[in-house]
């Protein structure tokens, strides 16, 4: 069976758009958590450190799976997973609980987004992959945006638990989806074994080849200095911003516009434009946006307008980076994509999990500190850029 192209960049873009809705819905609904399970605002903060750090350990065995049992099959359970732990977290009645329906979520997220990379692999090569990647990072792009608003106006209208039941419909409906319109991509004789020796040696060669690792922590870091700003929002937004839950948007949707026309700008760059010319180009543009935001944050108060411009430019540049960087490291182990997806997804969430639990709190105490910690994540992520390449190069 073949599926259309714009059908099958609009579910893998559903599948990816799980994890940020798994995460930016529920920020907006923080205070109303916090009161309604008697929580402090750090318990409540490491809910999302209970879905990450799941997510980016189960994240090593999603692809590695794929690649011996078919695409289909693991998303197909992975959504199963995700539609119980969804309802687990909408009844839960303790932080406890909470944390524990969040750690499950966390568990079976990451099928649609390490097994969705490995099919646009499976699919296509060269430009026609990286045209794939950025129209579903197009889509993508537009959940981080959308899910605060949705998840703001939810709180407001039924309460936080509704917000899980949104993500347990959602789950259901992509579990539809992918049942009958995904075929299989992966063909039998080209499927690996899950014999654990077998296994040992093809995590060692990915995690031990440098250039793959680096390449894996410049997107993990280039993608930290948009994720703190995420991870912060409550704080930064109706804390220093003085903004209600329901207007999340005025942050949300300027950064989705610019990771929208990151994408698009990738995807029209893709066979006109050398690879390595869109990541400088890329890095050029988010650099100049760190810039800027640092010098505003050091010379203007805290207002809408001197906060939220540059960091839309800063996105912007982030995704016309992402979909060639992605590209690029699975393209070193054409036999384990899956596997390569799982490695470098982990090394990503992993980062991020640091970010969200440890990171963030430390910078809350005002715009500027955010600021810096947003500048020295995008260092990090220009410095192993470079020495990826060079390492390439060489």
């Amino acid at each position: 069976m073949k599926i259309p192209y714009l059908l099958l960049a609009l579910i893998l873009a559903s599948l990816n758009a799980i994890g940020p809705f798994s995460i930016d819905t529920y920020l907006p609904a923080f205070p109303a958590i916090q009161d309604s399970l008697g929580a402090s605002n750090l318990q409540v903060q490491q809910s999302l450190t209970a879905y990450m750090l799941p997510f980016s350990i189960m994240m090593l065995w999603h692809g590695a799976i794929s690649d011996a049992l078919g695409r289909r099959r693991v998303i197909l359970v992975g959504m199963s997973l995700y539609l119980l732990a969804s309802l687990l977290c909408c009844f839960a009645q303790s932080i406890e609980l909470l944390w524990l329906g969040r750690a499950l979520q966390g568990l079976s997220a990451g099928s649609g987004v390490i097994v969705g990379r490995a099919i646009v692999r499976d699919l296509l090569d060269g430009p026609a992959a990286q045209r794939l990647m950025s129209h579903v990072a197009m889509v993508f792009a537009i959940a981080p945006g959308v899910a605060p608003i949705i998840g703001g106006m939810l709180t407001t209208q039924w309460g936080w638990r509704s917000i899980f039941v949104l993500l347990a419909i959602m789950s259901a409906a992509l579990m539809l989806l992918v049942w009958h319109k995904l075929p299989e991509t992966l063909p039998v004789e080209k499927r690996q074994s899950l014999h654990p020796l077998h296994l040992l040696h093809a995590y060692l060669e990915v995690f031990g080849n440098a250039r793959f690792v680096l390449l894996s922590v410049a997107m993990s870091s280039l993608f930290g200095g948009f994720f703190l700003y995420v991870m912060s929002a409550p704080v930064f937004l109706m804390q220093h911003l003085h903004l209600e839950a329901t207007e999340f948007g005025w942050m949300f949707v300027p950064l989705v516009s610019g990771m929208v026309l990151g994408s698009v700008l990738s995807a029209r760059l893709a066979g006109k434009f050398h690879a390595m010319g869109t990541v400088k180009l890329a890095y050029g543009i988010a650099g100049s946006a760190m810039l800027i935001n640092l010098a505003l944050n050091l010379l203007l108060p805290d207002t809408l307008a001197a906060r939220i411009p540059q960091l839309m430019l800063y996105t912007l540049g982030m995704s016309t980076a992402m979909p060639t960087l992605t590209l690029h490291a699975l393209d070193m182990f054409p036999a384990r994509r899956g596997l390569a997806a799982s490695c470098q997804g982990t090394i990503q969430t992993l980062i991020m999990a640091i970010a969200a639990g440890l990171i963030a709190p430390l910078l809350w105490g005002s715009t500027l500190s955010l600021a810096w910690g947003a500048a020295a994540s995008f260092l990090i992520s220009a410095a192993a850029c470079a020495y990826a390449l060079r390492g390439k190069r060489g």
